[in-house]
């Protein structure tokens, strides 16, 4: 059910259908001027009803439908103040005059942040008799509001926005700002002559530097693009286009990728994602794999609902709703994933609040399901509307658009920090380059991370052609192995352990890939045993099934498989120990279908160490399971 509230409800009445019995004044002028003012409604000339209506009131002060009426007609003109002057006017010359009033003042009392005053109105809107279902569930809506409000405003959360300066903000419109993962790009929508484009700017030495255009082959002069969303490495641009030429709806989400330092012609995503309707505000998770947006499509809880979409081998899925705890019979949008893909930011004017849209938080449940969201609260969110939030991948601070605060003209974008309870886990990421170990020249090659507990990819994407650059995100708490590989090269493996620490350190990597050559060696880091024992841990699955994978792509490799340990205790035990640990992977391998007269395994204890035994984490990278080349 989708109910619609409007602070304002018109109420046409003609002189010509009820005689001058049924208004609250004799007065003929007074009439007269209240019938020109009518008509004008039905022309919306709106100045020349506020006009006569004044006229009639001048004529009888205390002619009860004409307040009323200018009261309902200064709402829709958003002069608010006047509007309540007049409801109030109508309640003192008879308090049950109409019951609506009370429903109509309590809703622009909200819009003025007079809570108090809108709570006791909207509760004497219930006293009466033969209310509709749909108003007592809007008006116990609204009263919730109020109840909200006014303990939020006793309880302020910490809020000191900072204007981003004259880099990013002008005298025009600048709003919906998104930050890449290492936080060097940002990227926003900015207005001219009524017409939305794409600007971004680059942070040099912790500065940003004067936007720029972002690419010809993304804006357009003819058409809005807006409400975007970058992905994490900054590889891919979803965006929002309306009423294009290539579209089946009136806003459809597109998706285009950067291609060196320009970006390429975008495309539209086409079903099941967009539809003939109004889909819009895309928002793409860090794995690049699930896309969050907003449509009014069939089957949702009210008019714009958030929606997500998941890429499979055939494309994007069937779009989903995210259900009861997210949306509401009133309108949900602009969704942000956060990078730890376990937090979402929105905006709702459904769930209580301060009045119009506010900005709300969700956390993903251990359950896969969205928990009931949380109002940022007082005075992040106030009694006007708040909305296009996004959080830095530290989760530390905020990204948003007002034009309330004295900046340098309409929307500016501002930052702010986060009240800790309502950030996100903490993010960090990898940020690496590929490059053939011998000619130093970029790679695009096939760049994998898995969440080793889980056995699922969080990454899959290949560096760049021009750069061999590639960058993912990593939320702390969790075991990573990154793999990185293409065809007539041996495969590159790391382990990024965040289990038990929060780091928003990046990792910053140089991933040298060999050829496939006679000699050459690969240490699996992803290959775990516990102390002193050889049988592998259930997270080495991942990392094994790419050495199978490896094998099964180039059969006639042959290579030998090694265990090594450190210098710590007997070193005939470690020498056992290493000869068992490489047993163990040979099995698994041939237990996998690879022919074992293509392996030979051999332990070689503490014999070959790659860096000294001087440290607890030199020790670490001692302890390893290595292949290499035998023949090709």
């Amino acid at each position: 059910m989708k109910i619609v509230f409007c602070s304002v409800t018109l109420i046409f009445l003609s002189i010509f259908s009820f005689g001058q019995s049924h208004y609250t004044t004799t007065n003929e002028q007074a009439i007269k001027h209240f019938a020109i003012a009518s008509q004008s409604l039905d022309y919306h000339e709106f100045a020349t009803a506020v006009t006569e209506l004044k006229k009639a009131i001048d004529e009888d002060s205390n002619f009860i439908e004409a307040h009323e009426q200018l009261a309902d007609v200064y709402g829709l003109l958003h002069q608010n103040k006047e509007a309540i002057k007049e409801y109030l006017t109508v309640i003192r010359l008879n308090p049950d005059f109409t019951r609506a009033v009370y429903l109509k003042l309590g809703g622009m009392e909200i819009s003025m942040a007079q809570y108090e005053q809108a709570q006791q109105h909207l509760q004497k809107y219930l006293t009466y008799p033969n209310i509709t279902d749909q108003n007592i569930y809007l008006t116990k809506k609204l009263l919730k509001d109020c109840e909200f409000s006014i303990e939020a405003i006793k309880h302020p959360v910490p809020f000191t926005p900072i204007n981003m300066g004259p880099a990013i903000n002008t005298a025009d419109d600048e709003y919906l700002p998104e930050e890449t993962a290492d936080e060097s790009t940002l990227i926003f929508t900015r207005q001219i002559n009524r017409n939305e484009d794409f600007y971004k700017s680059v942070k040099v030495d912790g500065k940003w530097q004067t936007a720029t255009y972002l690419s010809s082959n993304i804006n357009t002069p003819n058409y809005n693009e807006g409400a975007q969303s970058i992905s994490q490495d900054g590889k891919y641009l979803f965006f929002t286009g309306c009423n294009r030429p290539d579209g089946l709806g009136r806003c459809d989400i597109y998706i285009a990728k950067r291609e060196g330092d320009n970006w390429g012609k975008p495309y539209d995503l086409n079903p099941p994602v967009n539809t003939t309707g109004w889909e819009s505000q895309p928002s793409i998770s860090s794995d690049g794999r699930t896309l969050y947006f907003v449509s009014n499509r069939k089957g949702g809880y009210g008019g714009y609902d958030i929606w997500k979409s998941t890429v499979t081998d055939k494309g994007w899925s069937e779009p989903e709703n995210l259900g009861p705890n997210i949306n509401t019979s009133f309108d949900e949008q602009s969704p942000y994933i956060h990078a730890d893909d376990s937090t979402l930011y929105f905006c709702s004017d459904g769930w209580p609040g301060l009045g119009g849209k506010d900005l709300f938080m969700s956390r993903l449940g251990k359950d896969g399901k969205w928990q009931k969201p949380t109002n940022l609260g007082y005075p992040i969110n106030s009694n006007g509307d708040e909305n296009g939030l996004s959080v830095t991948p530290s989760g530390q601070y905020a990204f948003f658009a007002s034009n309330k605060l004295n900046g340098s003209g309409g929307f500016d974008i501002y930052t702010f920090e986060l009240p800790v309870v309502d950030r996100p886990h903490v993010v960090t990421y990898v940020k690496g380059t590929v490059i053939d170990i011998k000619t130093r020249e970029p790679l695009e090659a096939a760049v994998e991370i898995i969440d080793l507990e889980k056995n699922t990819p969080v990454y899959q994407d290949y560096s760049s052609a021009e750069y061999g650059d590639f960058l993912a995100t990593l939320t702390s708490g969790k075991n990573y192995g990154l793999n990185v590989s293409k065809d007539g090269y041996l495969f590159y493996s790391a382990n990024f352990s965040l289990v038990g620490r929060e780091t928003k350190d990046p990792f910053n990597i140089l991933v040298e890939l060999s050829p496939i050559e006679i000699g050459n060696k690969v240490v699996l880091n992803n290959i775990f045993f516990d102390t002193n024992k050889y049988d592998i841990k259930p997270d080495s699955k991942a990392e094994l099934q790419k050495l199978i994978d490896f094998l099964t792509l180039n059969p006639t490799i042959h290579i030998e498989i090694s265990g090594h340990t450190d210098d710590v205790g007997n070193s005939q035990l470690n020498q056992v120990l290493s000869q068992n640990r490489a047993k163990s992977v040979y099995q698994y391998l041939v237990n996998s279908g690879i022919s074992p007269t293509r392996l030979v395994y051999k332990g070689y204890g503490e014999t070959q160490p790659i860096l000294p035994n001087t440290s607890d984490e030199n020790r670490s990278k001692n302890r390893r399971t290595e292949f290499k080349i035998m023949s090709k």
